[in-house]
């Protein structure tokens, strides 16, 4: 585990220097970690008291590293064909202190807003659900409405509803899911995406989304 965390820092290459142990046995263990989905579950464990009266949503993409390609069929492995190059992009909603509470992953092509009815339909439901116009549908709203939260989504200037029913004191507070990406994003093997499998790639996100919900 210790030997992980060191490689969601630095993003050490699969063949580790011999103080690490041979990299084969390394590569293994995580990648049988990955598919026993071991690191989600921790991440869940210690999530479990999330403080759910605000929940922030937002998609950010990075970009896939050429050693994360052929992992198979790149539409499968949430690998896509963006400005970028190939891109994965990290779908990720923060409780009201800025931690983590749920993530996702597709093609960095993918849109918030396509991406949003599946992963906010199994998040917990929450007070209310703040995001940026990248989620304006009104069948979202509605969604969320029927999850028994409040959308806190701004639409955008062509709409004819306007933002009357807006609350714009609450939505400032949207740069709590933004920090919480700039701080993951200081994890090298987050900021650019080195696994060809998504699960492999999601285990690695759990990691440091774990270690937020440490005691400091």
């Amino acid at each position: 585990m210790r030997l992980e965390f060191a490689n969601t820092f630095i993003r050490l290459p699969w063949d580790l220097p011999e103080v690490f142990g041979y990299w084969n046995t390394v590569y293994k263990r995580f990648n049988d970690w990955a598919r026993k989905k071991k690191l989600i579950r921790i991440f869940k464990f210690l999530s479990r008291d999330t403080d759910l009266e605000w929940e922030f949503v937002d998609g950010s993409i990075v970009k896939a590293h050429q050693h994360g390609s052929g992992g198979g069929e790149p539409k499968n492995q949430a690998i896509g064909k963006s400005k970028g190059g190939n891109t994965t992009k990290i779908h990720m909603c923060a409780d009201a202190f800025g931690l983590p509470i749920d993530f996702e992953l597709t093609g960095g092509e993918v849109h918030d807003v396509k991406a949003a009815p599946g992963f906010i339909d199994r998040l917990p439901t929450g007070g209310y659900v703040i995001a940026d116009k990248g989620y304006d549908s009104e069948e979202l709203r509605q969604r969320i409405i029927e999850k028994k939260s409040i959308p806190v989504i701004p639409r955008k200037s062509n709409s004819t509803i306007g933002n009357g029913d807006m609350d714009w004191g609450l939505y400032k507070y949207r740069h709590l899911v933004e920090n919480l990406f700039a701080r993951l994003k200081h994890f090298r093997a987050i900021a650019t995406r080195y696994d060809k499998l998504k699960r492999n790639c999601k285990a690695m996100l759990a990691l440091p989304c774990s270690f937020f919900w440490l005691p400091m």
